[in-house]
Parts: structure tokens; C-alpha cells; sequence
């Protein structure tokens, strides 16, 4: 029996179905676990009243983009290039 090519296509578009359909299975079999592991850390910041997270080191303006001002990234000059990495990531704060 030969087989096709849109046999093959077929097989990994039901494959790709299943595992998106366990994605959905697992997403809502762990709700709860990750509310209460939201909730515990919660508590762990109000308890030592810690700061935002710091996501990136090289500059000022992308350590804390919560409290960046919102001239920062042109700091130098409005048409400069940005030089560090993290800034094309990160947009300044609105």
C-alpha cells in the first residue's frame, strides 16, 4: 500500500491537535496550584516589602522601566542610537 504525502500531513495535524488539546487539559487541571503559589509570593513581598523586579542590569532606564522617567533612553541625544541591548527590548515608560 503506498502512502501519500498528504497522509503525513494529515497524521501531523492531528498530532499537533492532540498535544494542543492537552495543553488546554494541563492549563486547567494546574489553576489552582499556580494561584496559590501567586498568592504565597505575594505575601513574601508585602513581608519584606520588596522592590520591582530588576529585569535587566546594563541600564538604568530597563532595571525598573516602572520607575524609569520618560526621557531616559535620550538621555544623550533624541536621535542617538540605542547602544544597549536591553533598550530595544524594553520600551520606555508612557
Amino acid at each position: 500500500m503506498s502512502r501519500r504525502r498528504s497522509d503525513a500531513a494529515l497524521a501531523a495535524a492531528c498530532a499537533l491537535a492532540a498535544f494542543a488539546g492537552g495543553l488546554v487539559v494541563h492549563a486547567r487541571l494546574g489553576r489552582g496550584r499556580g494561584e496559590a503559589a501567586t498568592e504565597a509570593s505575594a505575601a513574601l513581598v508585602r513581608r519584606f516589602a520588596l522592590t520591582d523586579l530588576a529585569l535587566f542590569t546594563d541600564a538604568r532606564y530597563t532595571r525598573h522601566p516602572s520607575q524609569a522617567d520618560r526621557f531616559a533612553p535620550v538621555g544623550d541625544h533624541p536621535h542617538a542610537l540605542e547602544h544597549f541591548p536591553s533598550g530595544s527590548v524594553v520600551q520606555r515608560p508612557r
